[in-house]
């Protein structure tokens, strides 16, 4: 079997050099999902596994833009198209640095499945642009935005492609974004999600990844015949994923005493509560990436230039960003009593410590645990459909339920004896779906 795979992502990697990111999101799920394909020679015939881990479209484009000194800056676009044999691509837009293709492709990539895994008619997609928002004007943003939907515009629809937002791209943007796309399509969709409340929004969206997270956590907890009350929690990032997050462990009885940024992570053995939660957002609205405020506002602990792995914890929820956790920060805190870790960050966790959690403790990668999001956007899409909104009680409950069948899915092909395999589980289960729709939709 290892021969098989290796063969596999060899030829993968001289395909497409120097996609580092996206070779490790392909070996993942590769390696979780051959033994199925193998026993099932129409997937083979129809070279499932093939097609999969190639975009249906990958465009890229230049995205130039005029700054407040009135001088002309160029940036790349770029929006991949991966999946659509279950519904329109669906998946966030990244405006950051570090946005290559080959993150772009292995987000796509992910995203595929996770919103197989949501019950929802959602394909797969990905985009972004290298262009940073921070220290930027609300005009210069403006300018940009507009200029990235004045070619993205061509290739997204309400029925082809609904991008949403991500990392650097908040309300504000989306707002532009949407400015933009009405005025040259002349015309009112829901054409992305993570829209305002007063035009066309959903409500819980900022809070749904988060929210989604803990209860895939409840489940999991709830297999162990354990429960969230008493627990103490390591959360990772200080924007809206952890924000939500902290918010329903704190609802939930839990208890979260860590935070993180760039400048290194907040240590409070209080707990993160009442106004302390609500400061978060503060932080994440002064723009300046950093938590280290935060202990002056309140007193807590503040350690400079390190990650939050080190706590001794319960449960630990990664946040951040992908490859937030490698190898050593897994056996930190398998070390100092953490005994469940669900990635709620995209692919947060080195493949070296995935296979070292998931042999240990109990582990759930993100296209499971952080698919509230997207559900979310989904459920945006359907009430943009109908032209209706949906009280938060409705949201919250079909978010809930959402949650609660993919844990179910992880169980039904991850399960061995009394362990559930996630990473196998969510996997499979979101594999399975989107290869049989691409068996019944022919050779394209």
């Amino acid at each position: 079997m290892k021969a098989g795979i290796n063969e596999f992502l060899e030829a993968l990697k001289a395909r497409t050099p120097g996609e580092r990111e996206f070779h490790q999101a392909v070996q993942e799920v590769v390696e979780s999902v051959w033994d199925v394909y193998q026993k099932n020679p129409r997937y083979q015939k129809a070279k499932i596994l093939e097609r999969i881990v190639e975009p249906e479209r990958t465009i890229i484009f230049r995205v130039p833009w005029i700054d407040d000194r009135g001088e002309v800056q160029v940036n790349r676009g770029f929006r991949v198209e991966f999946n659509s044999a279950i519904g329109p691509y669906k998946g966030g837009l990244r405006f950051h640095p570090t946005v290559t293709l080959s993150v772009l492709k292995f987000l796509g990539f992910e995203q595929t499945f996770k919103n197989s895994l949501t019950t929802l008619p959602m394909g797969g997609g990905k985009g972004g642009s290298d262009f940073s928002p921070k220290g930027k004007s609300d005009n210069e943003i403006m300018r940009f935005c507009q200029s990235f939907m004045s070619e993205l515009y061509r290739h997204i629809g309400p029925n082809t492609d609904v991008p949403a937002g991500d990392i650097g791209v908040g309300g504000r943007e989306i707002g532009f974004l949407f400015g933009q796309y009405k005025r040259l399509r002349n015309e009112f969709t829901g054409v992305l999600t993570g829209k305002g409340i007063g035009w066309g929004g959903s409500l819980i969206r900022p809070e749904a990844t988060g929210f989604g997270s803990v209860y895939f956590v409840q489940h999991m907890l709830n297999t162990l015949g354990k429960e969230i009350e008493g627990k103490t929690f390591s959360v990772s990032g200080f924007g809206n994923v952890a924000w939500g997050a902290i918010l329903k462990i704190n609802e939930l009885g839990g208890k979260v005493v860590t935070i993180s940024g760039p400048d290194g992570y907040i240590y409070d053995a209080d707990g993160i509560k009442g106004e302390k939660v609500n400061y978060l957002l503060e932080l994440r609205a002064s723009n300046n990436d950093i938590v280290q405020p935060y202990a002056e506002e309140f007193g807590a602990q503040f350690i400079a230039g390190k990650k939050p792995w080190e706590c001794a914890v319960d449960i630990a929820i990664p946040c951040a960003t992908e490859n937030e956790v490698n190898l050593e920060d897994a056996k930190m805190l398998v070390k100092n009593g953490c005994f469940l870790v669900a990635e709620t960050s995209n692919m947060g966790c080195t493949a070296e410590a995935v296979t070292y959690l998931t042999e240990a403790i109990t582990f759930a990668p993100g296209k499971a645990v952080n698919a509230g999001g997207v559900a979310v956007s989904g459920l945006e899409m359907s009430q943009n459909s109908i032209r209706m909104n949906w009280p938060k009680e409705e949201v919250d409950m079909y978010l809930h339920r959402i949650m609660k069948e993919i844990h179910d899915t992880c169980v039904k092909y991850g399960k061995t004896g009394n362990k559930v395999n996630y990473v196998v589980g969510a996997n499979i289960g979101g594999f399975v779906k989107v290869a049989d729709a691409m068996l019944a939709q022919g050779v394209v």
